[in-house]
C-alpha cells in the first residue's frame, strides 16, 4: 500500500489517532469554504471503508482467521467491538490507499465480489472525505459456508 501525498501525521504518542489535515487559504478574498483546514482521522477513513465493504451482500464479514478470533472475543468485553477488523487504511494529504481482508459467503463469484467492493469502497470514501483513493487490494482469506455455526450474538449485560 502506498500513497504518494506526503502523510501529515498530529500523533504524539502511540495512543493518539493519526490524522490528516487538508490546508485552506485565509483572507477575505477566499471563499468560504476555503478558510481554514479539515483534518481527517485515518480511523475515519478506515470506517468508511468497514461499513462500504459490508454493503455489498456476498461478504459475510471483515478480517483474516486470527483477527476474526480475537475480535469475537474483544466484542464480548462491552464497548470491545472494532468495526475497523480486516481494514489498513494510509492516508495522505489528498489521497488514501485501503487495504481489506475479506471472507464472502459459499456460492459468490469471488471475483465480481471484489470488483462490487473495490468499486463501493472507492466511491464511499471519495464522496466522503474528498480523498482521491488510488488503490483498494482485496486479500479473500476464507469462505463461508452454508452448514458453518453461525458466531455467537452478543449479548447486552
Amino acid at each position: 500500500m502506498s500513497v504518494s501525498a506526503q502523510h501529515s501525521s498530529t500523533a504524539a504518542t502511540p495512543d493518539e489517532q493519526e490524522k490528516t489535515t487538508r490546508q485552506g487559504r485565509r483572507g477575505t478574498d477566499v471563499p468560504a469554504e476555503n478558510r481554514g483546514s479539515t483534518t481527517i482521522a485515518d480511523t475515519v477513513v478506515a470506517k468508511i471503508a468497514s461499513m462500504a465493504a459490508r454493503e455489498v451482500p456476498e461478504v459475510y464479514n471483515l478480517g483474516a482467521g486470527m483477527a476474526r478470533a480475537f475480535g469475537a472475543m474483544r466484542e464480548r468485553v462491552p464497548g470491545g467491538s472494532s468495526i475497523t477488523q480486516g481494514v489498513k487504511v494510509e492516508v495522505g494529504e489528498r489521497q488514501a490507499a485501503v487495504d481489506l481482508d475479506l471472507v464472502v459467503h459459499y456460492g459468490a463469484a469471488i471475483a465480481d465480489t471484489a470488483a462490487d467492493v473495490r468499486t463501493n469502497v472507492i466511491t464511499a470514501i471519495e464522496r466522503m472525505t474528498g480523498l482521491e483513493v488510488v488503490e483498494v487490494n482485496i486479500a479473500v482469506d476464507d469462505v463461508r459456508l452454508p452448514d458453518e455455526e453461525e458466531e455467537p450474538e452478543r449479548r447486552v449485560a
